[in-house]
């Protein structure tokens, strides 16, 4: 890419011509999406994290200082919303249907559907299964559920534990249950 060429494209964009804008999009397209797959371990979201790439390329574009080279500006930019969607996942991973095994989805249909006992299943999966979707919880919820369902205590054995009021521990369960609900009937669409 000629260097003034690029000046010209970028003095162009930051004008809002939409003609340059995609031709920046076309040049820099390569660069990005490489960043992109280097950096994720899924390739389901490639495109959907270039767009938002992209768009916060566009948006920043007016804060351009040209005493850097551009493709570094646009890299830097791209490696940043990478590892900001990384952080995202670690801490609160999100689940597709195709995440799971068979045995797995079986039993989320199952759960979806309000049976009672899942198919016979291994007790491995299950349990496996459970922990996956109890990290899409916020950390006091996974607490909580895992204290009040799993090591079954009582709301005043936690309350002991953690020094917050019944009310919050049953109003923190209430929506932990009702945002596992919600994950399951998601991911069985």
């Amino acid at each position: 890419m000629f260097s003034q060429e690029l000046s010209q494209l970028i003095a162009r964009t930051q004008r809002s011509d939409e003609a340059a804008a995609k031709e920046l999009v076309e040049r820099l397209y390569p660069t990005v999406i490489r960043i992109v797959r280097n950096h994720l371990p899924r390739r389901e979201l490639e495109e959907d994290l270039s767009q938002e790439i992209f768009l916060k390329i566009f948006s920043k574009i007016h804060q351009y200082r040209a005493d850097t080279p551009f493709e570094h500006w646009v890299s830097r930019i791209s490696l940043n919303t990478c590892i900001d969607h990384l952080r995202k996942q670690r801490n609160r991973p999100e689940y597709r249907w195709s995440d799971f095994s068979e045995e797995q989805q079986a039993v989320l249909k199952t759960l979806r559907d309000g049976e009672s006992e899942p198919p016979g299943d291994a007790p491995g999966e299950s349990r496996e299964l459970l922990a996956r979707l109890l990290l899409t919880l916020k950390p006091n919820e996974r607490m909580v559920v895992q204290w009040l369902y799993l090591d079954e205590k009582s709301v005043a054995e936690i309350c002991d534990l953690t020094g917050w009021k019944p009310s919050k521990i049953k109003v923190m369960a209430f929506r932990a249950r009702q945002k596992l609900a919600a994950t399951i009937k998601r991911l069985a669409r």
